[in-house]
């Protein structure tokens, strides 16, 4: 099947077991990246579980039965200058490889090796476990990260979006060889796969190199994600005690899930409130009223829910005081958005996701994580379409929907012993 859009025609196959291939081609470019995405996340697993997807992308990275250390796997993609890297998500880990456009064979090579035939030593699993558990030390030791997974397991309590996607050392510590191996053989089956490819590719042959790869592998049921709950009546707001210079302030209220027709609104929502050096919350709590450094909005959006966050560092004598002025921005919202406003966060957010598509690496994520979300691709066309269709009421809608005082969650990391004062701020 092949789709086309004005300015980024892509091509997609289906194997018989299906495994989804797709390829954009950017003739014009030196440079190939592909992406393997896997749908295994922390969305898939259980308690015990937890942070085992994370896991297993350290550890194809270790030894695998072409190439059986992590020097040989490194050295391959390193000796030709590219880039080989992965990440764990919530909903899908992804692992990709950047090259110059003649070495796209060894790159396929590499990636099929690491999510086809990982070899799991036990000393090297031993290794790395402590490693992960060196990766959650250092969390503990960034307050901003603290303060966003404070903030998540508020939004979502005891649930596997509330979790640290890495897990816990008490977890980390428990995950087994043969835990690991019989979650890999449930998730990493062809028919739960994507290869995106972009460059100057002909999608043809990396379709004949992937079906080759992958082709007599039987397509699998991997298990399915865990649906998101509410907070069910639970706290709104969590303050952890730590010897920190700033007080790092998360707020956040439940937003809305990937496919929502109102996601360009909440998201230009975000972007003229708070992201870019023009926006509200960057000209009133850091230009006009100098309490911060650091200020911003983000959206968050799953299959399922989403949120709409706010984050601030402040000196702590000012936390409170930075906790009004955000609340108090997010008033001001009600009010009404000018249609002048809108229009230049519309430009800003049609700008930036562009100029990101000028590289294959941006490119290749399109399409792979849109593939691998909901088995759809929009073109940017479209996406400049919907940003632009966005109107002064459905942003004024939105706002109605979500920012009531007594929907907002509130993590606080700094050197506050109570969270009295700060959850009385948004009514908890």
């Amino acid at each position: 099947m092949t789709t086309a859009a004005l300015q980024m025609p892509y091509h997609k196959t289906v194997l018989p077991n299906g495994l989804r291939v797709l390829t954009a081609p950017m003739p014009h470019t030196y440079s190939v990246t592909v992406s393997v995405y896997v749908g295994a996340g922390s969305r898939y697993e259980t308690p015990a579980e937890s942070g085992i997807s994370h896991f297993i992308e350290h550890m194809t990275f270790k030894g695998t039965e072409k190439r059986p250390t992590a020097q040989l796997i490194s050295e391959a993609i390193d000796g030709v200058g590219g880039v080989l890297n992965a990440a764990t998500d919530r909903e899908y880990t992804v692992f990709y490889a950047k090259v110059a456009r003649q070495h796209l064979d060894l790159a396929l090579d590499v990636l099929v090796d690491l999510v086809r035939t990982p070899i799991f030593d036990a000393t090297e699993m031993e290794k790395e476990r402590k490693v992960i558990i060196e990766e959650l030390a250092a969390v503990s030791d960034s307050p901003a990260e603290q303060a966003d997974l404070l903030l998540d397991e508020l939004l979502w309590p005891e649930q596997p979006l509330g979790w640290d996607v890495a897990g816990t050392e008490e977890s980390v510590t428990g995950i087994s060889r043969d835990m690991v191996l019989s979650y890999l053989a449930s998730q990493y089956v062809p028919s739960n796969i994507v290869v995106s490819v972009a460059g100057n590719i002909d999608h043809e042959t990396v379709v004949t190199a992937v079906e080759t790869a992958f082709g007599k592998s039987p397509a699998g049921s991997p298990r399915p994600w865990f649906p998101a709950e509410g907070q069910n009546g639970g706290s709104r707001c969590s303050v952890l005690f730590k010897r920190t210079e700033q007080t790092h302030i998360a707020m956040a209220t439940h937003g809305i899930p990937l496919g929502h027709p109102d996601r360009y609104a909440i998201d230009l929502l975000s972007v003229l409130l708070g992201e870019g050096m023009s926006s509200r919350l960057f000209m009133e709590l850091r230009e006009r009223r100098g309490l911060c450094y650091d200020v911003n909005a983000y959206t968050t959006h799953f299959l399922d829910t989403g949120s709409f966050g706010l984050y601030a560092a402040v000196d702590p004598k000012n936390g409170r005081v930075a906790v009004d002025a955000l609340l108090e921005q997010l008033r001001l919202l009600g009010h009404g958005v000018p249609p002048e406003e809108l229009q230049r966060a519309k430009e800003l957010a049609k700008g930036r996701m562009l100029l990101r598509l000028e590289d294959t690496r941006s490119v290749s994520g399109w399409l792979g994580g849109q593939e691998t979300l909901t088995h759809k691709i929009l073109s940017p066309e479209t996406v400049v379409e919907n940003i632009e269709a966005v109107t002064i009421a459905d942003v004024a809608r939105v706002v109605d929907n979500l920012f009531e005082k007594q929907k907002m969650t509130l993590a606080v990391v700094g050197p506050h012993r109570s969270d009295k004062r700060f959850a009385a701020l948004v009514g908890a």
